[in-house]
């Protein structure tokens, strides 16, 4: 018994646990283009140690195929979350007239094509005057938002939506612009569509995409694809890619969302972003 009770005989340390921050810190990250928003916190704490063992979570959720400003949340700043989230949002947003596809983005299958040879600025631009203001705008079928325990997400690989109605939420968009009116040779927007869907990870239909995008474009093609650079400022919770497909649906031309850059949530900056 005295064995047992005589502690100063003892030489055996007992492991402490780890010791987290009790402070909250909020961090401007980069989410790179192809990451999940999970990934780029993974990645924060292989490159930072000191966030190995804190408690992270992001708010504001960026799709595989957009990049920028995602703000993670750190320690006690967790319990701010819902603050975080409501915060205004700023995007550039590139959208590709002739094409729409099911994810309103390029890592989607392309369901409908279409000539957008007489399409002009003027004619963007007077159409982006519908989208400003307060808006119902319905959930993209491919989301995260749940319903009935699913993620729209899960009913649409499931070829199971005809039995939902989409869910909608009220948006403002503060200000949205035309910044310019291009054009993208086919070689340019078969490689560049290769490119971006390559770099996502998981199950994401990749191959099956670059199947279906190979029947439409050409490597060695001569066609060009008028695309559009929009500037947004908007409310939390609008889905730029969403306006890029309700864009096309306006115009009877089919569109989608090339590109998606968030320049700013709230006053954090994508000039001050951690990369």
């Amino acid at each position: 018994m005295d064995g047992i009770l005589n502690t100063e005989k003892s030489e055996k340390k007992i492991p402490q646990p780890r010791v987290r921050s009790t402070a909250g810190q909020v961090l401007n990250l980069y989410k790179e283009l192809g990451e999940t928003p999970r990934e780029r916190l993974e990645r924060l704490r292989i490159k930072a140690p000191q966030y190995e063992h804190e408690v992270l979570s992001y708010a504001g959720r960026l799709d595989p195929m957009a990049e920028g400003v995602m703000l993670c949340l750190v320690g006690s700043a967790n319990k701010r979350r819902e603050a975080y989230l409501d915060l205004g949002k700023e995007y550039v947003l590139d959208v590709l007239f002739g094409f729409a596809t099911d994810t309103y983005d390029v890592l989607g299958r392309v369901m409908e094509q279409g000539d957008a040879s007489a399409l002009t600025r003027a004619v963007i631009q007077k159409e982006l005057n519908e989208f400003r203001g307060h808006l119902s705008q319905q959930y993209p079928p491919y989301s995260s938002k749940t319903v009935e325990g699913k993620s729209l997400f899960e009913w649409a690989r499931n070829n199971a939506l005809g039995a939902l109605v989409l869910p909608s939420r009220s948006v403002t968009v503060h200000e949205i612009t035309i910044e310019g009116l291009y054009k993208i040779k086919e070689p340019q927007l078969l490689n560049y569509i290769e490119t971006s869907v390559d770099k996502v990870n998981g199950d994401f239909r990749q191959e099956e995409i670059i199947r279906t995008w190979k029947r439409h474009l050409k490597a060695d093609g001569e066609r060009e694809f008028k695309a559009a650079t929009i500037k947004i400022v908007c409310t939390s919770g609008t889905y730029a890619r969403s306006i890029a497909h309700g864009m096309g649906q306006d115009l009877g031309i089919p569109a989608l969302a090339l590109h998606i850059l968030r320049t700013k949530v709230g006053d954090y900056s994508v000039e001050k972003s951690l990369k």
